[in-house]
C-alpha cells in the first residue's frame, strides 16, 4: 500500500501558491484495509476515505469507462491492482494530474511541470471528451491562472460543443463551475474560452456584453454580468445556470432599479424614494450598498452621491415618532412616506 498526495495540491505548491487541501490516492489497498486501519469511508461513487487525524481526503486508484452521455455516464473501477498512472490518466488536465510520493518524488507522466512553466492549460487524454464538465474546468482554470489553452484542447473542447455532448451538462455543475469561474483573478478570460470553444452560445446566450473587469461578492458579480439585461432574460438565464435565489436577488433588483440609477444626479426626492424603495434600502442596506457597487462598475462616472444622502436622511427619521403623532393607524403609511419625502429634500 502506497499514498500519494494528487492533483491541486501539488500543482499549487509547484506554482509557489498556500496549498489549503491535500488530496491522496492510494495505490494496492482494499476498503477492508483502509477501515481497519480507522480511515472512515464517505465516497458513494467510488471508495474515499477521510484520515483518522488529519480527516484529508484518500481514494483508492481508480479508472473510469465511459458508459452513457454526460458526467454521470460513467463506470468507476477501484482495486489494488489499480497503478497510480492510470488513476491519473483518466484526469482533466496534464497540470492536474501530477502526484507528489511520500519520499517527495515528483511523479509526472504527462508533463504537466513543463505545462506550468508554459502555462498552458491542456488535455490528459482523449478520455477528456467523455466529460463536458471538463470545458468549463477549462475556462475556469483560465480564469484562475491566466493560462492559455492548448490548441489540441480547444479543437477536443469544439468537438465535444459540435457533437452534442455538451448538451447533457448537469445544471447544478454547470454552476459549480460558473461560479468559482466568476469569482477568479482573471474572470473574463472565462467567458473568452466558453466563446472560442462554442459552448457560450448555448449556455449565455442573453449576454450580448461582458464586462471587462469583475469585483466583490459572488451576487455582484452576477449582477454586473446580468446589468444590461431585462427581467425575463436574467430569469432565463438564472433557470439555467441554477442560480442561486440569494445571487439572483441582486440581479434582479438592479435590473429593477437601473434606470432611476442612471438618472439620480437629476432625480427629484419622489424618484429617489422611489429608487429606496424598489432597492428595498431600508431593510437591507449591506445588499443596496452592493447595488450602488454595482452600478458604479457598470456606468464609469455614476456618481451615487444624493442616493447615499437620501438614504441616510431617511434612516435618521424617527418614524415610529411620526406613527405616534397621526391620528389614525390609516394615516400613518402616508405620513411616514411625506416625512421621507421632506427629509430627502432637505438631504439633496
Amino acid at each position: 500500500m502506497k499514498t500519494y498526495v494528487v492533483g491541486g495540491a501539488v500543482r499549487d505548491e509547484l506554482l509557489g501558491l498556500p496549498v489549503k487541501d491535500r488530496d491522496h490516492v492510494v495505490v494496492g489497498a482494499t476498503p477492508e484495509e483502509m477501515a481497519r486501519l480507522g480511515y472512515q469511508p464517505v465516497g458513494k461513487d467510488f471508495p474515499v476515505f477521510l484520515h483518522p487525524e488529519t480527516h484529508e481526503e484518500y481514494a483508492l486508484a481508480r479508472t473510469e469507462r465511459k458508459s452513457g452521455r454526460g458526467y454521470k455516464g460513467f463506470k468507476v473501477y477501484a482495486a489494488p491492482e489499480v497503478t497510480l498512472e492510470e488513476d491519473l490518466t483518466r484526469r482533466d488536465l496534464t497540470i492536474n494530474a501530477m502526484a507528489k510520493a511520500e519520499d517527495g518524488r515528483l511523479i509526472d507522466p504527462f508533463g504537466g511541470a513543463a505545462d506550468l512553466r508554459k502555462r498552458l492549460l491542456r488535455h490528459v487524454s482523449d478520455a477528456f471528451a467523455e466529460d463536458p464538465v471538463r470545458i468549463l474546468r477549462v475556462a475556469r482554470f483560465a480564469a484562475r491562472f491566466g493560462f492559455k489553452v492548448a490548441p489540441e484542447t480547444m479543437k477536443l473542447m469544439k468537438g465535444m460543443v459540435h457533437s452534442g455532448e455538451a448538451d447533457y451538462l448537469v445544471p447544478e455543475r454547470v454552476w459549480q463551475e460558473f461560479a468559482k469561474g466568476l469569482m477568479e483573478p482573471h474572470a473574463a478570460r472565462m467567458f473568452q474560452v466558453l466563446k472560442e470553444s462554442g459552448l457560450y452560445g448555448k449556455l449565455l446566450p442573453e449576454l450580448k456584453e461582458l464586462p471587462e473587469k469583475f469585483s466583490g461578492s459572488l451576487s455582484a458579480r452576477f449582477a454586473r454580468l446580468a446589468w444590461p439585461l431585462e427581467r425575463t432574460e436574467i430569469s432565463s438565464l438564472s433557470d439555467r445556470l441554477r442560480v442561486p435565489n440569494e445571487v439572483r436577488d441582486l440581479a434582479m433588483t438592479a435590473s429593477a432599479c437601473r434606470n432611476h440609477l442612471e438618472n439620480a444626479r437629476t432625480a427629484t426626492p419622489a424618484r429617489l424614494l422611489e429608487l429606496l424603495t424598489a432597492g428595498d434600502a431600508l431593510r437591507k442596506p449591506e445588499r443596496f450598498a452592493e447595488l450602488l457597487e454595482v452600478a458604479r462598475t457598470a456606468q464609469p462616472g455614476l456618481d451615487t452621491t444624493r442616493i447615499e444622502h437620501a438614504l441616510r436622511a431617511v434612516q435618521a427619521l424617527d418614524e415610529g415618532a411620526v406613527a405616534r403623532a397621526a391620528g389614525s393607524r390609516q394615516a400613518i403609511p402616508k405620513l411616514i412616506k411625506q416625512a421621507r419625502l421632506e427629509a430627502i429634500s432637505r438631504a439633496v
